[in-house]
């Protein structure tokens, strides 16, 4: 028999998105109505976002109606104006419910699936770029364990507190800082557990002045497990970049990385290869990594390829001098390269 107990059992499958907590545990549920074969269910979410109101329906509809004896359903999903905001709070995680950070025009994370692909060489050059074309740009080290901003970027000294209580960010080629790199002594250690450095993330985003910035690029930590799930849902993010290398063995781990984007409902932006080739000072094109491995895999997942980096030495130079290649040189090749893919990114935000 169709009952509202039936009903309600039955949403119980329905997962919120990112989460392993269905949408009765979060208390979305806010009616239920069964008459006559007919089911009419009311859900009240907390965050704006279109894109989880619409997964959740086209989720929760085709379900009900598999019901013994439903025969008309409809799903009623209201949410509040404003800003995409993060997940429901009832009984989350206190430290994954996002909020907008005032001031900040949108928040890109650069990822991999794997470490020793460059991902926050990349990083640090691309906000050099963006700088370089006239925007205002914030970097946020995430890599707890293994900061290496602080050395990239040729800076390395503690923040210090303004009237508000809130960290005033160290900046240096006009790029706004904050690493864990700049909180520690040489070669102290981190030893924390996951929640630990949760927190301390949500800190760095929520209780930095970061001031009006364009864009706030996160260096998230190499690989897709649970600390990189959970800093995605901590921070509230307006899409990834996904860094690989032309071989095999990294690029089968992008598609963990765009899986890991897609479960907590953050738009990949693309793709980039990093160490596509080598030119020899004769001109002669060395592919040491193989190649192409990271555009074919964009096309094969339907998403943007954002460009190619080449070996070019004085990109590792410009990392182990802290004076990144976009900034010491910025028209050369290797920075060139840097700056396309900047500019390419916010043609597309324009």
């Amino acid at each position: 028999m169709l009952t509202q107990e039936a009903v309600v059992d039955a949403l119980r499958a329905v997962k919120y998105p990112g989460y392993s907590r269905d949408i009765v545990s979060f208390g979305l549920i806010k009616e239920v109505v069964v008459r006559d074969g007919q089911i009419e269910v009311a859900l009240q979410l907390t965050t704006p976002d279109p894109r989880i109101a619409q997964q959740i329906k086209a989720e929760t509809e085709p379900l009900l109606r598999n019901l013994p004896g439903a025969q008309q359903v409809t799903v009623h999903v209201r949410q509040p104006a404003g800003q995409p905001g993060g997940p429901p709070t009832g009984g989350a995680d206190p430290w994954s419910n996002q909020a907008r950070v005032p001031g900040l025009k949108r928040v890109i994370a650069v990822a991999s699936g794997k470490g020793g692909v460059g991902k926050s060489t990349v990083a640090v050059n691309l906000a050099c770029a963006f700088r370089h074309l006239g925007m205002t740009v914030g970097l946020l080290d995430c890599d707890i364990y293994g900061p290496s901003v602080p050395l990239m970027m040729g800076i390395n000294e503690r923040p210090t507190v303004n009237t508000e209580d809130k960290l005033v960010p160290p900046e240096n080629y006009g790029v706004k800082l904050m690493s864990m790199g700049f909180l520690l002594d040489t070669d102290q250690p981190v030893i924390w557990r996951g929640p630990m450095i949760m927190k301390t993330i949500q800190q760095f985003v929520m209780q930095v002045n970061w001031g009006a910035l364009d864009c706030l690029l996160v260096d998230l930590p190499p690989g897709t497990g649970d600390a990189q799930l959970s800093l995605c849902q901590t921070v509230p993010l307006d899409g990834g970049v996904i860094v690989t290398t032309p071989q095999e063995a990294s690029v089968g781990v992008v598609r963990k990385g765009i899986a890991m984007f897609q479960k907590v409902n953050v738009p990949i932006l693309g793709i980039v290869e990093n160490m596509s080739y080598f030119t020899t000072p004769e001109g002669q094109r060395i592919e040491i990594f193989g190649h192409g491995g990271g555009a074919n895999e964009a096309k094969r997942q339907n998403l943007p390829f954002l460009g190619e980096i080449p070996l070019y030495p004085e990109i590792r130079m410009g990392g182990d001098m802290g004076k990144p290649v976009v900034v010491s040189h910025p028209e050369q090749p290797a920075a060139k390269a840097f700056i396309a893919i900047a500019d390419g990114l916010r043609h597309r935000w324009s």
